[in-house]
């Protein structure tokens, strides 16, 4: 009886982040009430707040939700004892790119996220929720990349800080336009070129530098 009660909660949860996943697609967050995901799942508002305290924890669930497959490649990057740090890096950022373009659900949620979901002063905790994990990611990125120096394969007087923030920017750029005007450039065909010019900016661009006199400290 136990797990029954186990399994039938999870499938309740289930159906609704599906359904929230379909309202927030088609209404937008801040237009989606608990109400209308509620009818759309088949469950009272009750059953809502029994899995989630709010509008922002049921975004954040449904965001969490497409970060398990790249998180194995993500933790290679990120591992100090990894060969080939930049390697990894590059095919978690091309299978990003590639999922996004081809699987309808991990589309559809990061076009809720870029494009679909107003902070306002309700979803005040999904925003910190998102800089916090803005500020995560900056770091996760920094990691990879102070491994990839030390393996030299990248510039030895890098500054990986502010590279990671501009790597950073750079891949929700290409999401978020192509996401809105998807066919002003084929994501999927593309994915590989659009990561190295992402990569070769890290490798080549001079003002990426810490010049010697500020290393000094001169």
């Amino acid at each position: 009886m136990v797990r029954r009660t186990k399994e039938e909660a999870l499938e309740t949860r289930s159906k609704i982040l599906e359904a929230a996943e379909q309202a927030f697609y088609e209404r937008g967050v801040a237009r989606t009430t608990l109400a209308d995901i509620a009818a759309l799942a088949g469950v009272t508002r009750g059953a809502i707040y029994w899995h989630f305290n709010n509008k922002a924890e049921l975004v954040q669930a449904m965001l969490d939700s497409l970060h398990e497959p790249l998180d194995e490649m993500a933790k290679a990057s990120e591992s100090e004892n990894e060969v080939d740090p930049l390697g990894c890096m590059r095919q978690l950022l091309i299978h990003l790119f590639r999922q996004v373009a081809t699987d309808p659900k991990t589309r559809r949620i990061n076009e809720i996220l870029f494009h679909k979901c107003e902070f306002t002063d309700e979803m005040c905790d999904l925003r910190a929720q998102r800089q916090v994990a803005m500020v995560d990611c900056n770091s996760r990125i920094e990691l990879a990349l102070s491994n990839a120096l030390h393996r030299q394969q990248l510039p030895a007087n890098l500054d990986v800080r502010r590279a990671a923030i501009c790597l950073h920017a750079y891949i929700d750029g290409i999401l978020g336009q192509w996401l809105l005007v998807p066919n002003s450039f084929e994501l999927y065909k593309e994915a590989e070129s659009w990561v190295d010019t992402g990569l070769d900016m890290l490798r080549f661009s001079p003002t990426l530098r810490i010049c010697g006199d500020i290393r000094k400290g001169v």
